[in-house]
């Protein structure tokens, strides 16, 4: 079966801009009312709902066949071999405190495998888009990450989990982390920080405890644009670790995350 990936990522562009018009639009002044997830810092607002079931209606009616899986809990089963997976608003700390750095990241799926991606950053006025094969852009323009500074010199973007356990554990990775590179950091969305290592503007990123939606269109976006993007010790992406890094880069600062025992399991909170 022929699935057309430039038409995957021209969909998945199309759906991304309306959500964002939403976001931009239906933001009032001031301070948003919020509900609890995981703990008191993960938070989702009525707006990450809003543009989800925007994403997921017209996914409906321009790929009807297609599956959806979205993170605020949207989901329908397909027949088209095709699975879309969603993140509305990747960045909703920043976004409920009128901060910039937020995006809605869209990314299909054939089988296991990421095929297009966008990740539409209105704060910024960016959009960035890849499909298998095809390379990466930002507004149009085609995206490279180079090959990147040695690690003494890399800024390495990195972000926190909510739980208080996972970030006292990640600080004191950090910890081994911040005198070996030039400095860190931490913006406040998986998919935007993916995108800046495919645009050459931070020189890496890594984090644990991010889930598909975060990473998919964005690790797409990072891999089309030269950079190699994969968990730690060749295993691929998932909740346990994303790094993504030009090729030259990748293996010192897997090096050194490993040396810090950023793949080491977080204490319990009894421990």
């Amino acid at each position: 079966m022929h699935i057309d990936v430039a038409e995957l990522r021209q969909v998945a562009e199309v759906v991304a801009r309306a959500a964002g018009e939403l976001l931009v639009s239906g933001r009032p002044a001031g301070r948003l009312s919020v509900e609890v997830k995981s703990s008191p810092t993960d938070v989702v607002t009525a707006m990450d709902r809003a543009a989800e079931q925007l994403i997921v209606t017209e996914l409906a009616r321009l790929r009807p066949a297609d599956g959806v899986l979205g993170e605020e809990g949207g989901r329908r089963e397909g027949t088209s071999g095709v699975r879309w997976l969603i993140d509305p608003l990747d960045g909703t700390v920043n976004y409920l405190y009128g901060l910039g750095g937020w995006a809605v990241s869209v990314a299909a799926l054939v089988g296991a495998r990421v095929v297009a991606g966008v990740v539409h950053v209105p704060g910024a006025a960016e959009t960035y888009t890849a499909a298998l094969g095809a390379g990466a852009t930002c507004n149009g323009v085609p995206v490279r990450c180079g090959p990147g500074p040695g690690l003494d010199a890399a800024l390495v973007a990195t972000g926190f989990g909510y739980s208080a356990t996972r970030r006292t554990h990640q600080a004191r990775v950090l910890r081994g982390v911040l005198p070996a590179v030039r400095d860190i950091r931490r913006l406040g969305a998986c998919a935007v920080d993916l995108c800046l290592v495919a645009a050459g503007r931070v020189d890496a990123y890594y984090e644990r405890g991010v889930q598909p939606w975060d990473h998919a269109a964005g690790g797409l976006i990072a891999t089309e644009a030269g950079a190699r993007f994969e968990g730690l010790h060749g295993r691929p992406p998932s909740d346990r670790f994303v790094l993504a890094a030009p090729p030259a880069l990748f293996g010192p600062l897997h090096d050194l995350l490993v040396a810090a025992g950023a793949d080491a399991d977080e204490p319990s909170p009894a421990a």
